[in-house]
């Protein structure tokens, strides 16, 4: 394997085979830094102490990001809340100092939630008042989306906010990172036994716009208005989106970051989209019909979202995962990905 060779002093994840039971070939992983080991073995460096590996025990090895600070900065946090909010556009998003104030018809909590990050430029009963009639403006429920553990999230709490815990979708939400290169490569860390050698590599197509075998792969059906709205805003657009510009924004509103999606498409297998915004690929509406699970359909369609990405400029993958998610997590977490940061969305306490 050429990898173990070039990677030497990288950060990896190298899965080789420990043993058998029952006639089952049993496997680990190792995450650190790569090392050689000799003619005949590898080291892997973790935070554990290192790992050495037989060379002939490797069945895969990918390279990882350095892992992230135990916290990011909060302005850290707040640029890429910024950036998945520009990817996942609500139609109305009215500044409030440094706050977001979005509605979108009720579709997401993301697009219909008041981003409550940095200054909102008035005392907080006053800027919470403001996200109240916002909300009742725009026929939705009052809600803020504040990083856990941020001050904004402490001073709502003060404030009598409680959690959402009725937000179906879940009301509390990692946000994860990876490198874009990583994720383009196809190969997998998945256990072999969970796919079949003998299937043919899922062919991807990738769309500029939803069609309707999309839309009923990503939910179902034909999309609603704010549906459509939300995840193909450039669909209206006379000229496909350019990243040299966007459209011009409403006094009230705040400027739209130039935006451009893509669509990839499994037929009738899996459905996931795609949305450049500056450096990020926000990955986002990754399905997979159930019988089609385990067979390398996501990891493909994930792939080819992720080349497209590098190819048009971007260095890293972003995404937002409920923790309660945790299929979802733990196919992300194969991939390379790892937490920046969580947020939560709070009400108004009954």
């Amino acid at each position: 394997m050429q990898q173990l060779t070039d990677w030497v002093g990288r950060r990896v994840t190298l899965r080789h085979q420990v043993g058998e039971r029952d006639g089952r070939a049993l496997f680990s992983d190792a995450v650190g830094e790569l090392a050689d080991g000799g003619p005949d073995a590898v080291i892997v460096h973790s935070r554990h102490g290192p790992v050495r590996v037989a060379r002939a025990a490797v069945v895969a090895v990918r390279l990882v990001p350095p892992p992230v600070p135990r916290r990011a900065s909060w302005a850290a946090v707040a640029r890429l809340e910024g950036l998945c909010a520009d990817a996942w556009p609500a139609a109305v998003d009215v500044p409030l100092g440094a706050w977001r104030l979005r509605a979108a018809g009720g579709f997401t909590g993301r697009a219909n939630s008041a981003i409550a990050v940095g200054d909102p430029g008035l005392p907080l009963p006053a800027a919470l008042a403001e996200v109240r009639r916002f909300a009742a403006e725009h026929g939705i429920a009052p809600r803020v989306q504040a990083p856990i553990g941020s001050p904004w999230d402490r001073m709502a709490a003060d404030e009598g906010w409680v959690l959402d815990a009725g937000h179906a979708a879940g009301a509390e939400v990692a946000v994860l990172v990876g490198d874009l290169a990583d994720l383009a490569d196809p190969a997998d860390l998945a256990d072999p036994a969970a796919t079949d050698p003998a299937d043919p590599a899922p062919a991807v197509t990738l769309l500029e716009h939803p069609d309707a075998r999309w839309w009923h792969l990503a939910l179902g059906r034909d999309p609603l208005p704010a549906e459509h709205a939300v995840l193909d805003p450039t669909a209206g657009d006379p000229a496909p989106p350019d990243l040299g510009g966007g459209p011009t924004a409403a006094p009230t509103e705040r400027t739209r970051t130039p935006l451009r999606t893509v669509f990839a498409l499994v037929p009738g297998l899996a459905a996931a989209r795609g949305a450049l915004v500056e450096d990020h690929l926000h990955l986002s509406r990754l399905v997979t019909v159930p019988d089609a699970r385990l067979r390398g359909n996501a990891r493909a369609a994930t792939a080819a979202l992720a080349a497209w990405g590098d190819r048009h400029g971007a260095r890293w993958a972003v995404l937002q995962v409920a923790l309660h998610n945790t299929q979802a997590r733990a196919f992300y977490d194969r991939l390379g990905c790892r937490e920046h940061h969580r947020y939560r969305y709070r009400v108004p306490a009954a």
